[in-house]
């Protein structure tokens, strides 16, 4: 392996005009023998630059995330490559820079995810043996490595293994840690006067109080509970710890001192939240110094997160019923609005910066809640658990202090514009009941205030203002966004225009409030006669949706970077959802809408770096070939294939799933019978083995070539392609995480070629599903393997049947029919819960009985019978067509991301089809089927009827007949 041209390439990869060709050549060295241990030669050799070492370690982050271990949880590298980087990456973590240690902790993490702990039993030990009790490098690098792979707990769901992995970390590495805290605890009180060593003890601190929170996230560490007094005493001690050395004259980044009082808090937050029991007996220390933070800490934005973090334990601890008791008093609860939460909720100067010079992170911190450490929604938390306790009593006092706020902005409006801010936002925090839903935002208030009252008395004005301060229309906006299940109908249509308008502000803050009000206020619905109807009518949309659509591109593309283009995700999301309102008015829009949206795509494409942008973009394509599809396909294959098949051959890894979803969408809508030329010209290389490699590509491809299957189906038998369909099929069916795309496939293959095509292939594609169910069945694939059963059994006018199963079956292994039959076909037939599948199952199970000779002559004795009780049985609760729902569900974009994950596209989602839309009654059509067969085959049935079933299924039988 030639490390020098490694290096070479990775040292390239970091230049924009090159990076491109060196990832392409570096991926290609990748399975070459111990390609991974060269890049870990590099990260650890001082020879090379530090920005080459760097790229090193973040490309053997990316190469683990890829390579270790395949969907089962194999490993993909040799068995000698594994010990070895097991083996060397701890020790080369704890040597490099923290930088480089950063992106090695989290390729141990990756490890860690499939191996640890059974197949990686000595990781913990290693991380223990190389404790020191004075060596901070040393001791971070161990720390930041067990920190990266305890945190993966705290999501997870309770199990037996889990609770057995977190015992054998417990049992190895609890009290080592609390040994390390003692003598980090001992060396920041000998060095009081060294800034450099108190710099990295207290990193190390840092590290500690993230691992006593790793440890405890499921319960807390029998360790722990021991020690509890000593373990409350260093929280109390750091949490007031204050040494000059340590402050910092930056007023906005969190220094030292500032970010372990922040990990202490986190802790407290934990504890008392779920251990309360354990940890009550301290509570009572940490309630005085949480007030004395924050009525003592200035306004800075470097002490945010500790200030935050104070509120989140005193609502923690207000919800406890034992210390709620201290806060009821007015002239108490008057101390608490007015010295903690008014100081906390009102602007500062740091965020009217942030709103001038960072717009998005402004909106960012003030309305999703992705960043939950903002003071202000610390103080409104607090506020709103205050007002759970004493409802009346809170709402008289904030009132108060609302009104003043009112008053003192009535005086002089332009000076005094933040008192308004304020009010506002404090009648926002006791008006609002509940936990907000992204959908719909507030569904309950406080009924002591009234909020339309309030809106209209104190709000609108802020609305139809031209002269009013940015951030108040802001503050307008946000009020409808966050009461905006309360307003009815009529408000609302009064409201919209406005909402509309504030789209042209020259400030990037309203009009990206205006869009999310705007998407929001589109997807509210209301009940009408038992029927949803839109809260805002389509009719209102459609006449303002060129110009609208038009304003919003334009918003988008003002600056022509790719990053600035797809900065914010708010704008695309309403184009979203103004094109999922029009539906088929799309149409009115469709050239200018498909020109800007394939123009962003050429822009991004060249650095795809905002997931929750490029969903909603792709989306919003989806929109536009749903609805347009069906009636323009000519136009939409001419706007978009084009452009989607170049990314594709430019080979922009993040946009394939999208783009295999957008072309499968294409294939669906498309009245046609028939592919056109260019989506012929497809076929190829959606065939090709390689790009079914990547697990991302693997459900949109599936989709994509299934879409494409009925319509090519001649085509591909012509071209002597099938094999290569069913070699997919193979690679896919052999794998449990993508059974359901291997099931989906062979229907569609089974439904789309003529039985002679596949004559030669039946035998084989069988053996495959037996394979499966005797060496690695799921209930999954046992249930698809029952619903394809029937599919092939109820297409007899294709040459299909039960018998020409039974036949196939006898093929592979004699007799092996009988028991699929009877061990699996037929139990689990009543466990399908799909309607479609439960009417194939039953179309399946009645022309078995009418016409199936096999179960006259061969399965004389039971399988007739056995085969109409589970008609009988599915008969019980008939199958009914489904209705088309075409309602579009959300996706929270925080569960978005990159790479090699696949997101649906819900604009693509394939809408549930009737393969039998001529059986409507089921119940009918078996009755008719069996008097028909009866007739044909000379009484057969009613002979059987008599013959083989009880008295109760007769009856049962007899009745449908009739």
């Amino acid at each position: 392996m030639d490390i020098q041209a490694i290096a070479g390439l990775l040292q390239a990869s970091l230049d924009p005009s090159q990076n491109r060709q060196a990832e392409q050549s570096l991926k290609a060295q990748e399975a070459q023998p111990n390609f991974s241990l060269a890049l870990l030669q590099i990260t650890a050799s001082d020879a090379f630059p530090a920005t080459t070492r760097l790229a090193s370690a973040l490309f053997f982050k990316n190469f683990v995330r890829r390579s270790w271990v395949d969907e089962e949880g194999n490993h993909k590298l040799p068995q000698n490559e594994v010990a070895t980087i097991k083996s060397e990456l701890i020790g080369l973590m704890v040597k490099v820079p923290s930088s480089i240690q950063a992106q090695l902790g989290d390729a141990i993490s990756v490890i860690a995810d499939s191996d640890f702990w059974q197949r990686w039993d000595t990781l913990v030990d290693d991380l223990v043996a190389r404790l020191t009790p004075d060596n901070a490098q040393v001791n971070n690098g161990v720390l930041t490595v067990a920190h990266s792979i305890f945190r993966r707990w705290e999501p997870l769901f309770r199990s037996d293994d889990l609770y057995t992995e977190i015992n054998h970390v417990l049992s190895k590495f609890a009290h080592p840690l609390l040994q390390i805290w003692q003598s980090t605890d001992s060396l920041i009180e000998q060095n009081q006067g060294n800034a450099e060593v108190l710099k990295q003890q207290f990193g190390t601190l840092d590290l500690i109080l993230k691992l006593v929170y790793d440890l405890s996230t499921h319960d807390m560490p029998p360790q722990f509970e021991e020690n509890l007094s000593a373990i409350a005493g260093l929280l109390q001690k750091y949490l007031t710890y204050d040494n000059p050395v340590l402050r910092t004259s930056d007023d906005d980044e969190a220094g030292p001192l500032e970010t372990v009082r922040a990990g202490v808090f986190r802790v407290l937050v934990q504890y008392a939240r779920m251990y309360s029991e354990e940890f009550d007996s301290h509570i009572e220390t940490f309630i005085g110094t949480s007030w004395n933070f924050l009525t003592g800490l200035g306004p800075e934005a470097k002490n945010d997160v500790v200030v935050s973090r104070a509120l989140e334990f005193l609502t923690i601890v207000v919800g406890m019923g034992k210390y709620a008791s201290q806060f009821n008093d007015a002239a108490v609860l008057g101390q608490v609005v007015e010295n903690v939460v008014i100081p906390n909720l009102s602007l500062r100067e740091s965020d009217i910066e942030t709103f001038e010079d960072e717009p998005i992170e402004f909106i960012r911190r003030d309305l999703e809640g992705s960043d939950e450490d903002t003071r202000r929604r610390g103080a409104t938390n607090f506020l709103r658990k205050l007002m759970e306790q004493f409802e009346k009593l809170v709402t008289e006092i904030v009132m108060r202090y609302t009104n003043h706020f009112l008053a003192e902005y009535a005086k002089d409006r332009k000076g005094s514009w933040k008192a308004k801010d304020t009010a506002v936002h404090l009648f926002s925090s006791i008006a609002a009941k509940g936990v907000a839903t992204s959908a719909k935002g507030v569904l309950s208030v406080n009924t002591n205030v009234d909020v339309i009252d309030f809106f209209q008395k104190h709000i609108a004005e802020d609305l139809v203002a031209t002269d009013v301060q940015p951030l108040l229309k802001v503050d307008a906006i946000k009020y409808l966004y966050i009461f905006r299940s309360i307003l009815n109908a009529q408000q609302w249509q009064a409201a919209f225009p406005l909402l509309v308008q504030h789209l042209n502000s020259d400030h990037y803050v309203v009009y990206t409030y205006a869009a999310i009000a705007v998407d929001r206020a589109l997807y509210l619905t209301s009940e009408e006669g038992g029927q949803k109807q839109p809260t805002i009518p389509r009719s209102t949309v459609v006449p303002l949706a060129k110009d609208l659509l038009q304003h919003l591109f334009s918003l988008i593309t003002k600056d022509t970077k790719p990053e600035k283009v797809q900065e914010n995700e708010f704008l695309i999301k309403c184009v979203m959802r103004v094109l999922i309102v029009l539906r088929e008015d799309v149409v009115g829009v469709l050239d200018m809408v498909m020109g800007s949206l394939v123009g962003i795509t050429k822009v991004i494409r060249h650095n795809p770096s905002n997931p929750g942008f490029c969903y909603y973009h792709f989306e919003s394509l989806g929109a536009l070939i749903r609805f347009a599809g069906p009636t323009q396909p000519e136009r939409i294959e001419a706007g978009l294939f084009g452009p989607l098949t170049e990314i594709l051959s430019a080979d922009v890894e993040e946009f394939r799933p999208y783009i295999f979803q957008l072309l499968a969408a294409m294939v669906d809508t498309n009245p046609s019978s028939e592919l056109s030329p260019a989506f012929q010209q497809l076929v190829a290389p959606v065939l090709n083995p390689g790009l079914w490699e990547s697990r991302g590509n693997v459900p949109a491809l599936a989709r994509c070539l299934g879409n494409m299957l009925p319509k090519a189906a001649s085509q591909i038998a012509a071209a002597g392609q099938l094999e290569q369909v069913l070699v997919i099929f193979q690679k896919l069916v052999s794998s449990k995480t993508y059974e359901v795309y291997a099931m989906d496939l062979i229907e569609t293959v089974v439904t789309s070629f003529p039985p002679a095509a596949l004559e030669t292939y039946w035998t084989s594609i069988l053996q495959l599903m037996f394979t499966r169910l005797s060496n690695s069945k799921t209930e999954t694939f046992t249930l698809r393997f029952v619903r394809f059963y029937h599919l092939v059994s109820a297409h007899i006018e294709k040459g299909l049947g039960a018998d020409f199963f039974i036949k196939v079956a006898d093929s592979v292994q004699e007799n092996i029919f009988t028991q699929v039959y009877i061990g699996i076909v037929l139990p689990e037939t009543q466990k399908l819960s799909r309607p479609a599948d439960r009417k194939t199952a039953v179309i399946s199970l009645t022309r078995t009985l009418a016409d199936s000779e096999a179960f006259v002559e061969r399965y004389a004795k039971r399988g007739w019978t056995i085969t109409c009780q589970a008609l009988l049985q599915l008969l019980i609760n008939p199958p009914v067509p489904q209705t088309g729902d075409d309602v579009l569900e959300e996706r929270d974009v925080e569960d978005l991301s990159f790479g090699a994950a696949f997101t649906q596209l819900n604009t693509c989602r394939q809408p549930a089809k009737d393969a039998w839309p001529e059986v409507q009654d089921v119940k009918a059509w078996v009755g008719q089927t069996l008097r028909e067969a009866d007739q044909r085959h000379a009484g057969r049935i009613g002979r059987f009827v008599g013959e083989k079933l009880g008295e109760q299924e007769r009856a049962a039988l007899q009745a449908v007949m009739a």
